[in-house]
């Protein structure tokens, strides 16, 4: 009888235990959101340019950021480096842009424009204080040397992103 019940506790011992993997899931919810303000139009001042400044009949677009939680999220924004859809074009496009606030809802925000860092055409800024921060930007194409610009509808697109850091 000890014998058997010796090689059941073997027996038992030797096949292992058994174990089931139970997930665990969550989600998280950006504290950062995003919001498209002002579409921008492109002006035509001169037959060779288009321009979002005001005082070249553009509309700069403006996008609004919403941020709930301070100091964990960047504002990374990029004004465009060619066009979505154009008409043809066969010379060179060149561009420029500009990122600035252009209004917020807590006065500590006010240093935003004076912190921010510019490469390329990207523009970031450290969203440090919770609130709303309204970023105007405005593009401007010049195309080729004395040529103008065919006729037709020319779109492009920033991008408004918010990376968590």
């Amino acid at each position: 009888m000890l014998r058997v019940i010796s090689t059941l506790a073997a027996l038992a011992i030797a096949t292992g235990a058994y174990a089931e993997n139970v997930p665990i899931t969550g989600n998280v919810s950006s504290k950062c959101t995003i919001y498209t303000d002002t579409v921008g139009v492109y002006g035509n001042p001169t037959p060779d340019e288009l321009s979002t400044d005001s005082l070249d009949g553009g509309i700069p677009p403006v996008v609004r950021y919403d941020v709930t939680v301070a100091d964990y999220y960047i504002a990374k924004i990029s004004w465009p480096q060619s066009f979505a859809s154009a008409p043809s074009l066969s010379d060179a496009v060149n561009w420029d842009g500009e990122v600035t606030v252009s209004s917020t809802s807590d006065t500590l925000m006010s240093g935003y424009d004076a912190a921010k860092v510019e490469y390329e055409n990207v523009t970031e800024y450290d969203l440090t204080v919770a609130g709303s921060t309204w970023f105007a930007v405005t593009s401007e194409v010049t195309y080729g040397f004395g040529k103008s610009l065919p006729g037709g509808e020319y779109i492009a697109n920033i991008t408004a992103e918010c990376i968590a850091q």
